[in-house]
């Protein structure tokens, strides 16, 4: 388990439409994890519920109607991938991330085959579960944006009315080429790799998939760089980075 100088101030608040912060409900029989996840969440501005086992976190499921789920894989009781069945049951809709100590190809497709959104083995960045687990709500639609409009060089996408345009120009994406022009603008000026491109835009990471990333960012830059100067770049060896025309 390991932090980094991130700091969840970073990302862009997300609330309510109402302006109430977004309910999250941590599940975890390590107190000191789940501790630390609620203290990352906390700083997000969410409200956050913590639970130790299976069965009391069915009971507040009900009581606080969570707009994400934090559940270990391991608990006492119920089980993580039980938890979320029967959560599910009156919550249809709620996002769910799984922390889990299993760490195979397997054990990965086992836990989002057991109906979990996202997948998270410990030991774990607290950065990396804050990251995905605002990409959850976010992509939910129970929350709102403070900040819905990304801007880079003459690019502009705004989040909520899914609209990109180049130099004034409007440009036509599919659902999942605006995900990852968002990703990569998201980290305007860093390079990204085609493994967290894929982790990132299509919530997996198992091998044997980088030529989807490839294929996608083709379809991008035949949008957003034809007839400009380009701004997605390749570097070799290490992914791609969206920047600025020169």
């Amino acid at each position: 388990m390991s932090t980094s100088r991130f700091s969840p101030q970073q990302l862009p608040r997300l609330e309510h439409p109402d302006g109430s912060p977004i309910r999250a409900l941590v599940v975890d029989d390590e107190p000191s994890l789940a501790e630390l996840v609620s203290m990352g969440t906390r700083m997000l501005g969410w409200d956050v519920t913590v639970s130790h086992d299976g069965q009391d976190a069915v009971r507040q499921a009900r009581a606080i109607t969570p707009d994400v789920l934090v559940l270990d894989w391991m608990l006492p009781g119920i089980e993580g991938p039980e938890v979320l069945r029967r959560v599910r049951a009156f919550l249809p809709d709620v996002p769910a991330l799984f922390l889990t100590a299993k760490d195979t190809v397997d054990d990965r497709i086992e836990g989002l085959s057991a109906g979990g959104d996202d997948y998270v083995t410990k030991p774990f960045s607290l950065e990396e579960v804050l990251l995905r687990l605002h990409r959850l709500v976010q992509r939910s639609g129970a929350a709102t944006a403070d900040e819905a409009e990304l801007v880079v060089g003459d690019l502009t996408l705004n989040t909520d009315s899914r609209e990109v345009t180049r130099g004034g120009e409007q440009v036509q994406l599919t659902a999942t080429e605006f995900d990852l022009l968002r990703y990569l603008m998201e980290n305007a000026r860093r390079v990204v790799s085609k493994p967290q491109i894929l982790d990132a835009v299509w919530n997996y990471d198992f091998g044997g998939q980088a030529n989807i990333v490839e294929l996608y960012v083709s379809y991008l830059r035949k949008k957003i760089d034809v007839g400009h100067e380009p701004m997605i770049h390749t570097v070799r060896g290490a992914g791609y980075v969206l920047k600025p025309a020169a």
